[in-house]
């Protein structure tokens, strides 16, 4: 079962994970953690050495951004009090604010590129969601969800006072992105809804389920960037450089191993979904959406398997703040770290 998974991950075109089901991550669920994690190990292992990575990677952790500036929050939950953490870029007086809000597995520092393009505009703040990054992770896991990451945002735009802001959100950002914007006297104004919509295809919930938080553990940080790269192959085609940047940050030593940033639990919540619940999210979903009174631009890649082409013709009709653009030859999520992309996101928020 494992060794099919990985072979739609690593052999097949992503798009190819239409194939996958339920059955399988609850079969890899119900394994003890230790044969999980040395069946995964070994199937790693054994692919790494075939694929070429053309850059030398050292087994150390990337050294700190010196344009970027992390603080913390105090936020809470039903369960307790947690801090979420926060990259910042750019002139700390500026009152023009950006938000930049990552996906399921991702965390702040997918906006390094994007966020240096808007220093000359804007302050630039790109916080890790509760259980990803530099953020603590949440004692009850079925916290990890759009109420609880809501709830988080609001303490952060309380901390730093902010009455005005824009927003980039992608995937789940988007999601946290479209029920902040949907509430009366939003501080949201413009904002970029990155290939998510609230209506989710099955067929990407299904791709997700087979591999978030599954018990990955990697024996070199090259072995880990060759994964994570696979797993982020529709988000566009970039240089090995570009790779290593991009992914080198969700990876942290762990003893003489690595691992990947996320708290695995997070996956949890997914797996309490039943067809009523996910009929009741996206009526709660579409009716935020409606609210919105911001300025919208809603992206998708031509590709993706998460959001259709139906659904952002829908998205357009339903709220006349909308307008939509699709990049053509990539799959879930558009990445915006190609000069290509940036130039739409400055052209939108100039």
């Amino acid at each position: 079962m494992l060794k099919r998974l990985l072979q739609r991950l690593f052999k097949r075109n992503p798009q190819s994970s239409f194939e996958t089901n339920l059955a399988s991550s609850a079969e890899l669920s119900q394994a003890p953690a230790s044969e999980v994690t040395n069946e995964v190990q070994n199937e790693i292992t054994a692919l790494a050495p075939v694929i070429d990575y053309p850059i030398p990677v050292e087994d150390v952790p990337d050294l700190p951004d010196q344009e970027c500036r992390t603080h913390y929050v105090q936020c809470v939950s039903p369960s307790g009090m947690h801090k979420m953490a926060y990259h910042e870029w750019g002139d700390p007086n500026n009152q023009r604010v950006l938000i930049c809000v990552h996906g399921l597995t991702r965390r702040g520092s997918d906006f390094t590129v994007l966020a240096k393009a808007m220093t000359d505009r804007y302050r630039v703040i790109c916080p890790d969601i509760a259980g990803r990054g530099d953020s603590d992770w949440l004692d009850n896991p079925m916290l990890y969800g759009i109420p609880q990451y809501v709830n988080d945002m609001n303490a952060l735009f309380a901390q730093l006072g902010l009455r005005e802001v824009d927003w980039f959100g992608t995937s789940m950002g988007g999601f946290i992105g479209i029920f902040l914007a949907g509430q009366k006297n939003s501080p949201i104004k413009k904002m970029i809804i990155n290939d998510v919509g609230p209506r989710i295809e099955a067929t990407a919930l299904k791709r997700l389920n087979d591999y978030v938080g599954k018990p990955l553990r990697f024996n070199s940080k090259k072995e880990g960037l060759i994964y994570l790269n696979r797993i982020c192959e529709p988000f566009g085609t970039f240089t090995a450089q570009q790779w290593k940047d991009y992914n080198g940050p969700h990876l942290k030593k762990d003893g003489d191993q690595w691992v990947v940033h996320y708290d695995p639990d997070i996956v949890k919540p997914f797996a309490a979904v039943n067809k009523m619940t996910s009929m009741m999210g996206e009526m709660m979903t579409w009716k935020a959406y409606d609210a919105i009174n911001a300025e919208m631009l809603i992206v998708r890649g031509s590709d993706s398997d998460l959001i259709s082409a139906a659904t952002v013709s829908e998205m357009c009709r339903r709220n006349p703040k909308a307008k939509s653009i699709e990049i053509l030859g990539v799959g879930h999520a558009p990445a915006f770290i190609t000069p290509e992309q940036v130039s739409l996101a400055r052209e939108f928020y100039s």
